[in-house]
């Protein structure tokens, strides 16, 4: 794919954050973590509009909470039309790991995470999603 070159002009504020950012995200130079913040920028706003994403729903639980996994299963199988694969894994005796692979509109892969990442007992959850074309 063809590059550009451009210049862009910062304040010294903002291009200390930028400087920041690329250290803190190990980027190899500014162009990067420019590319990845429009990229970013890009992606959510694909999300605004409802389009079509791809995405997962990571979580961590304790299986011994009451309920949980049949809280799991009937919200899972009211989205099954979204959920492409799930995973999980046992991290300790109480602990598991569950990944949920994703594809479907921005909107109903949003509501489907919010409604997991809400049960009593799941001690994180957070969605990921991005752009399919």
């Amino acid at each position: 794919m063809p590059v550009s070159r451009f210049s862009i002009s910062l304040e010294d504020e903002l291009l200390k954050a930028l400087d920041l950012f690329v250290t803190e995200n190990n980027f190899p130079n500014r162009s990067q973590a420019m590319r990845h913040l429009i990229e970013k920028n890009i992606v959510e706003k694909k999300w605004l509009c409802n389009n079509i994403v791809a995405g997962a729903v990571v979580m961590i639980y304790n299986h011994h909470t009451k309920e949980i996994l049949a809280k799991l299963n009937r919200i899972q199988h009211d989205y099954f039309e979204v959920i492409l694969s799930s995973l999980h894994f046992h991290l300790n005796h109480d602990m598991c790991l569950e990944i949920i692979a994703l594809k479907g509109k921005a909107k109903i892969l949003t509501e489907l995470s919010d409604k997991l990442i809400a049960i009593k007992g799941i001690k994180h959850g957070k969605l990921i999603m991005s752009k399919t074309d």
